[in-house]
């Protein structure tokens, strides 16, 4: 068992050992003089912030940017029609943030509106730049296209009630627009100048920011509709591809039917009855007369071609009625028959 005990010197031969690496457990020999180290792989290692976690899908960001490019180009189109102006909107960008980071990226004063949408929990934010807003006031109120410069104010009274007439031209597209993800009731609570004294929610909390850039000639400014995460965090199943992409692809409903029977009721069309063809020279049309005949290869017995905005649509009977010139509807011409069935030669004076 004596053989066991390491005597006092063989113990500082191990130490000795390990200190300078040498020995039967020295992993290696050190590296001569003047020769690099192996170089280590360097591992990428990405800082995550607890402010700001990214807490709506890839998908659902998809969803929403297609879902409001739709709704960018509908809008333009409505404010077009009501400023008379051509209005170009286009979606710029669709980013996740916190609402303190909105908050404070807005100018002061602003046109800050608080928004109501049943069924979402919350509320959203619709914020109107004023480089834009004032240039539309101006349009409104029967100005030119000039740009101008105007002062950092709040909005008067009678200008909070022009600038409904946008916001509500607004609600109306973006609840189409939401139509096949839900159904929004859209209302204005309150505007604001100053976006600092409106929380919402959280500082940290993370929102959706909707921005969309407004041209009207040479001038330019933003609109961000604001949407916080816990206002769609219950639908954020619905914001998928399958539910924007039947957007515009709605079944014919009866009421649809009878509604669009209503508006093209009134309409006004150009109904032209074709007497008949005939080929003259030149020098006998310069010497037409009042009273001149017009004769025809088709009997006068023969039905004539009636057409509305340009397509065959009736065939009808030549007359009079309480002494004015009058067609009777014979029948109806069917797509599929022939143009010239109808539009033969006939006899007119």
């Amino acid at each position: 068992m004596g053989d066991d005990i390491l005597g006092k010197d063989e113990i500082e031969s191990l130490l000795s050992a390990m200190g300078t690496g040498e020995g039967e457990g020295a992993p290696a020999a050190a590296a001569p003089p003047g020769a690099s180290a192996p170089s280590r792989p360097r591992e990428r290692v990405t800082t995550y912030d607890f402010k700001r976690p990214e807490r709506v899908g890839k998908e659902q960001m998809r969803a929403l940017q297609t879902l409001h490019e739709g709704f960018g180009r509908n809008f333009g189109a409505a404010l077009s029609a009501l400023l008379r102006s051509i209005v170009d909107v286009k979606l710029t960008s669709v980013d996740q943030l916190t609402y303190n980071e909105f908050v404070f990226s807005l100018e002061n004063p602003t046109c800050f509106n608080l928004l109501k949408a049943k069924p979402l929990e919350g509320n959203l934010i619709l914020d109107i730049n004023p480089s834009i807003l004032y240039p539309i006031i101006d349009r409104l109120l029967g100005g030119g296209r000039e740009s101008s410069s105007f002062a950092k104010r709040p909005l008067t009274e009678i200008e909070l009630r022009l600038v409904s007439r946008i916001t509500s031209l607004f609600l109306v597209e973006l609840k189409n627009g939401w139509e096949n993800v839900l159904e929004l009731e859209l209302s204005v609570e309150r505007v604001e100048s100053n976006p600092q004294l409106v929380q919402i929610v959280p500082p940290n909390e993370v929102v959706v920011l909707i921005s969309f850039e407004v041209s009207i000639g040479d001038v330019r400014g933003m609109i961000n509709l604001c949407i916080p995460f816990n206002s769609i965090e219950r639908i954020a199943s619905k914001l998928t591809a399958n539910s924007w992409a039947a957007y515009g692809k709605h079944q014919s409903t009866p009421e649809n039917a009878e509604k669009l029977t209503r508006g093209l009721r009134g309409s006004v069309v150009e109904l032209v009855a074709h007497l008949g063809n005939s080929a003259i020279t030149t020098r006998d049309l310069l010497g037409l007369r009042v009273g001149d005949i017009i004769t025809t290869k088709k009997d006068t017995g023969q039905p004539l071609m009636i057409s509305v905005e340009g397509v065959p649509k009736f065939r009808a009977s030549v007359g009079q009625l309480k002494g004015h010139k009058a067609i009777q509807v014979e029948d109806q011409i069917e797509p599929e028959d022939p143009v010239g069935s109808g539009d033969g030669d006939s006899e007119a004076a």
